[in-house]
């Protein structure tokens, strides 16, 4: 196999800022087989297959070395895998696509303001409620890492399949892990950010497979195209 493969989302609004994206750099993605079709390729470019993917299965498929780049959130790439940042390259942010993991409370909690706080709640959870403190989120890994390194064990995390913003409203968790990009649906759920509560400041990026099968015709004309991208190439 001489040529490289691409992933790019599959689609919404994340679709459409990537294809312009590649667009105002000269070069056009194209999907022959319509909106459901899975394969496509760049104009002039017969070296590179673009395939179309969820943006998870993009950051997952990337840490395996199953695909050799691609575009998808700096947030997938840390939650799908602990190795994740490790095992790629981020070769270009693409400014769009942009949002924070933040941990948030309620506004209740007026003596929470910073994760030292939190570290105290949590300790005596258990004694004052029976139970641990509990956090609804879909970024499990990225929570478990983060408050690891604030010295916080004791709380259990809830699966958000849902709207996580709601959950301590409804019982579900007490606080809550969650994108946001303005704080404006956190804040209308009467929840507020902590001061050091952003974990991961996370946008779309062009990033690379460390992991990949790189044979040097392989890794020349991937180079090549993050020259002409105005990207790193080192990966």
């Amino acid at each position: 196999m001489t040529g490289i493969t691409l992933a790019v989302p599959s689609k919404g609004r994340l679709e459409e800022l990537t294809r312009d994206w590649f667009a105002q750099n000269g070069l056009t993605i194209t999907r022959p087989g319509g909106a459901r079709s899975y394969l496509g390729a760049i104009d002039g470019l017969p070296d590179v297959t673009v395939r179309f993917y969820p943006a998870s299965e993009i950051a997952r498929e990337l840490i395996r070395g199953n695909i050799d780049f691609g575009i998808t959130g700096r947030d997938l790439i840390h939650e799908t895998s602990e190795t994740g940042p490790a095992s790629v390259s981020i070769a270009k942010p693409l400014g769009f696509g942009k949002a924070d993991c933040v941990v948030a409370v309620p506004d209740s909690w007026i003596d929470v303001t910073h994760m030292h706080d939190l570290a105290d709640v949590a300790s005596d959870f258990r004694s004052r409620h029976g139970r641990w403190m509990r956090i609804a989120t879909k970024y499990i890994n990225i929570t478990r890492q983060y408050f690891a390194q604030a010295g916080i064990a004791e709380y259990r995390t809830v699966e958000s399949l849902g709207a996580t913003e709601a959950a301590p409203a409804s019982g579900v968790a007490d606080i809550v892990v969650d994108i946001t990009t303005t704080g404006s649906t956190l804040a209308a759920n009467g929840l507020r950010v902590l001061e050091d509560g952003v974990m991961l400041q996370s946008e779309a990026c062009l990033i690379v497979s460390r992991t990949a099968d790189w044979s040097d015709e392989r890794r020349a004309i991937m180079s090549a195209l993050l020259q002409k991208l105005g990207a790193s190439s080192e990966f």
